[in-house]
């Protein structure tokens, strides 16, 4: 069975957009694309386990949780 999820977050500007996807894109896994559209980021994630999902889910919110604080930092 595969399992899919998606998680879109939109910036303020298509620059912090960019940014983001970049200093996320070395974190990508087998189980992650990764695309940009104006200022809106999508992660499409897909795998044959929940425990997969779940744990990729994880490593990515944080990840762009600690993006967003440095993009915060720098206004």
């Amino acid at each position: 069975m595969q399992i899919k999820a998606e998680i879109r977050v939109e910036y303020s500007t298509p620059e912090q957009a960019n940014i983001t996807l970049h200093s996320l894109k070395p974190d990508d896994t087998d189980y992650v694309d990764s695309q940009i559209k104006g200022n809106i980021v999508k992660f499409k994630i897909s795998s044959d386990s929940m425990r997969s999902i779940l744990a990729t889910v994880e490593d990515l919110l944080f990840c762009e949780m600690v993006v967003e604080r440095m993009l915060t930092d720098m206004e």
